[in-house]
């Protein structure tokens, strides 16, 4: 009798569970979610969870995701930045349609919501110094002390703010406040700053302001203004729920969005500070904000990570209340496992030593049918040429082979892939010492790896045709630092940077990889999983992950 295999059902998120419960009691009619990143610096991997909640929860239940950069810091922002974060999330495969929105379209209305603030009496001009701003505040034990500025006239704080406005008062000198409650346990409510002077080209709105709102003010008036239902952010955000409300509940804008919280993704051997990954950049540390060391999204499609592998990474590590770190090695899994489905199979050797056959006849070339992916029939199959000459890894040869080993040796014999059984004779060396070539001979009844008398090998090695070989640049990318978490015993992250992160060799590779485009996967057989980068004029491939995880066993050594 056949039991009945229906699918195990995905348990809900806390987060899918609260839209399906406002959905059901009609407190909302359509899903509207944002994903708001401020354009001051590429997205990273630890975006990606953000961005996968915000955009998929709205496609789950047919609802909209607004994109939305949070433009409110003109100092640090630039259209490059923006360019790329549109690139990174389509290339993610999520699209907003044309819902895409700037802080900097709502600088008139946010001006006016505080202008009616002022007019309500819940906020002033105040004249305190940042230091005595912070001296005011109190701490988390004591409560805040009101400045002497609380208690300006309604006019006096509109005349000063239009002041600021116009551009009549230096940096620094006035600051916009709400009027909430200096004696409140949440240090968030006691007045907190709306607007600040700063005079700074922005990049859409160039110098037509030199006040800007301050994100904890502009943000809840962004979602209310966007009919925003749920807006979903990190737990750093959680004790500003309450000032995110106030601000909603005195905008006088009818939609009244709710804030809720996820944890953030952090990932062991990297940083995600947006401070930490410019310095990298700025001080050279990499090559820009694309270095396939780098935890970008976009240094992680240079390096050869696809869209599904970073999605499914981030569906993994789940979304939940519980701060924690994720372990590095589950990003690798996630590649490994989406790319050994889609990567073409080739032939590179990486560190190549010549054999030369010496009982192939010299004239003679052939060739071997292999197949391109033996995970995907449909990508096919492709000739590779054999002959007299080869290159094999330098790795895949001893003179004197150590116990268990089973590769190439003198008097030793192994199968080359796809082609015929060799067996090592003798070595040259230059005058150090080190073998410039190595001679073989071959078994012409081995052809395509079997034998008429049935014996069999221990070791499989790959090789390329040393006539039709073409030379490229391969890149090995490692762990960008060499601690779980950068920085922890020291205090500074760059004390742990991996001086081994980046090893660049001259290959030899089959001819026919000269024509494969960037971005498409490919894997160097028994090398691991590379794709050509996208940026070099010359022909380099990038390692996207090795074959195994050889990290830890790295590090107990």
């Amino acid at each position: 009798m056949e039991t009945d295999k229906t699918e195990e059902k995905k348990p809900l998120s806390f987060i899918e569970q609260i839209v399906e419960n406002d959905l059901k009691s009609g407190e909302v009619k359509e899903i509207v979610t944002r994903f708001p990143p401020e354009p001051n610096g590429y997205l990273h991997i630890g975006h990606l969870k953000a961005i996968n909640i915000s955009f998929s929860i709205a496609k789950k239940y047919n609802g909209i995701c607004h994109l939305r950069m949070d433009d409110t810091n003109p100092e640090k922002e630039d259209g490059e930045y923006i360019s790329s974060i549109e690139q990174d999330i389509k290339w993610l495969g999520f699209d907003w349609g044309d819902k895409v929105y700037f802080a900097s379209d709502y600088y008139e209305q946010m001006y006016n919501i505080a202008v009616n603030l002022i007019k309500e009496g819940l906020a002033y001009v105040d004249d305190l110094s940042p230091e005595e701003i912070k001296k005011y505040r109190g701490t988390l034990t004591e409560k805040g002390k009101e400045s002497p500025s609380r208690s300006r006239s309604i006019s006096e704080n509109l005349r000063l703010f239009e002041e600021m406005k116009n551009g009549l008062h230096p940096e620094g000198k006035y600051i916009l406040r709400a009027k909430i409650d200096m004696s409140s346990p949440n240090i968030n409510m006691r007045d907190p700053a709306i607007y600040r002077i700063r005079y700074a080209e922005h990049p859409r709105t160039e110098k037509k302001w030199c006040i800007y709102p301050m994100y904890d003010f502009a943000h809840p008036i962004e979602d209310a203004i966007e009919g925003i239902t749920h807006s979903i952010c990190t737990l750093e955000f959680e004790d500003h729920r309450p000032l995110y409300n106030w601000f909603c509940e005195h905008d006088d804008i009818e939609c009244y969005p709710k804030q809720r919280e996820f944890s953030r993704l952090n990932i062991t051997y990297t940083v995600m500070s947006k401070r930490h990954l410019r310095e990298l950049v700025e001080k050279g540390y990499v090559d820009g904000w694309d270095d396939p060391r780098m935890p970008t999204i976009s240094a992680a499609r240079r390096r050869g990570f696809t869209p599904a592998s970073l999605i499914d990474f981030a569906s993994r590590v789940g979304t939940t209340k519980v701060e924690g770190i994720v372990d590095y090695s589950l990003l690798e899994f996630c590649a490994r496992e989406d790319l050994n489905k889609k990567a073409l199979r080739y032939m590179a050797v990486l560190d190549p030593v010549k054999v030369v056959i010496d009982n192939y006849p010299k004239d003679k070339e052939e060739t071997f049918t292999t197949a391109n992916n033996p995970e995907n029939e449909s990508d096919g199959e492709r000739e590779i040429p054999f002959s007299r000459e080869i290159y094999i890894e330098r790795s895949d040869f001893m003179e004197v082979p150590v116990k268990g080993y089973h590769r190439l040796y003198i008097g030793g014999e192994v199968r080359l892939k796809s082609a015929y059984y060799i067996t090592a004779t003798s070595v040259e060396k230059d005058d150090q010492g080190n073998i410039t070539l190595i001679h073989a001979t071959y078994d012409p009844l081995s052809k395509g790896g079997d034998t008429k008398d049935g014996r069999k090998v221990k070791g499989t090695i790959h090789w390329v045709d040393a006539s039709k070989a073409a030379d490229a640049k391969v890149r090995l990318y490692d762990k960008l630092f060499t601690e779980e978490v950068p920085g922890a015993k020291t205090g500074n992250y760059l004390d742990d940077l991996n001086k081994d992160s980046l090893k660049e060799l001259n290959a030899k590779v089959e001819k026919d990889m000269l024509n494969i485009a960037p971005g498409v996967p490919l894997q160097f057989m028994r090398m691991g999983y590379f794709t050509r980068d996208s940026k070099s004029k010359e022909i380099v491939f990038n390692r996207t992950v090795t074959l195994k995880d050889t990290w830890a066993k790295t590090q107990k050594q």
